[in-house]
């Protein structure tokens, strides 16, 4: 697959003469997203907040997008309209000042002014129903996607810990957290709409950025089983010779976002925002970090870490 290399397999980049910069960018980037993340915190959306649902009907197949435009046009700016149930049908939620669970009747009138506002001309919308969204539903889903985060961050270590060994297993959650932790603060930073495909994408940049780390901890093994140079060596090595797989892998799934992110509607535009962004950046942390990890303190990695589990003290000492 030489032709498609597009850096040449035997490059020799130094990235691990980089570290000290990058590692420092990294944690530069990482306290910065934490602090504004504990003091500006994020826009939650009405799937968190709580607020107003309602239902609409019409006699025919409604333009989502202009609908939208009309409702922002009436003053319900930050309205969610999607698609619910038939092609006739749609869900409007939105946030109110007022989330007191009981108040039907608000609830009631806002569904009345928001299904005169949200009329097409010669496609009446029609109210179905229109109901007050509890806030504690959304505290709910906000735990449980706390509760997935820390699930799936605990299966990368043990996973990690059980292919490799423990040093490889904390640097790569390390890289992983780095990612997911700037990602979630760039929302916080712009204070775009957070919701949860926004989460889900921030799940999903997890994955891609233990991906690519794995990738290049594995070639780091099988280097150091048939070359005789120094670790350090090595894992630069390493990134090199997956370096165009890596570049590869991240541009075709940027553009898959990017199409969603410009085809998906608005929706959907948060999540692929914030896949985009954990793309980049989990690329420039599977090159720049992952291994740079490893050469510092008590991560620095030694032949020892580096042999295969099942070879034995004598053929280590063969070893360089």
């Amino acid at each position: 697959m030489k032709p498609f290399n597009v850096f040449p397999y035997n490059s020799n980049i130094d990235f691990m003469r980089m570290r000290v910069a990058s590692l420092t960018v990294a944690a530069v980037l990482m306290f910065a997203s934490i602090i504004a993340m504990m003091t500006q915190g994020f826009n939650f959306s009405l799937d968190f907040t709580g607020g107003v649902g309602v239902e609409l009907r019409y006699a025919q197949k409604p333009n989502v997008d202009r609908v939208r435009e009309q409702l922002v046009a009436a003053g319900f700016h930050g309205a969610e309209v999607q698609s619910f149930g038939s092609d006739h049908d749609l869900l409007v939620r939105l946030q109110t000042d007022d989330k007191k669970e009981g108040d039907q009747n608000k609830a009631s009138s806002i569904g009345d002014a928001v299904a005169r506002a949200a009329s097409l001309q010669g496609n009446p919308a029609t109210k179905r129903s229109s109901s007050v969204i509890s806030a504690e539903v959304g505290k709910d889903l906000a735990l449980n996607g706390m509760y997935a985060a820390l699930f799936v961050i605990i299966g990368f270590l043990l996973y990690i810990s059980i292919r490799f060994e423990k040093k490889f297993a904390i640097a790569a959650t390390i890289g992983t957290l780095h990612d997911v932790i700037v990602c979630a603060g760039w929302f916080a930073i712009s204070r775009h709409e957070f919701d949860l495909n926004v989460l889900a994408g921030i799940l999903s940049v997890m994955g891609f950025s233990i991906n690519d780390t794995i990738v290049v901890f594995d070639r780091v093994r099988e280097n150091f089983r048939s070359l005789r140079l120094a670790p350090t060596d090595i894992m630069n090595k390493s990134v090199n010779q997956t370096l165009s797989r890596t570049v590869i892998t991240s541009f075709v799934a940027f553009l898959t976002a990017l199409a969603l992110y410009l085809f998906g509607g608005d929706s959907l535009r948060g999540m692929a925002e914030s896949q985009m962004i954990g793309i980049v950046i989990g690329t420039l942390s599977s090159i720049f970090i992952s291994c740079a990890l490893l050469t510092i303190g008590g991560l620095k990695v030694s032949k020892q870490d580096l042999m295969p589990k099942a070879k034995d003290h004598a053929e280590l000492a063969k070893r360089p």
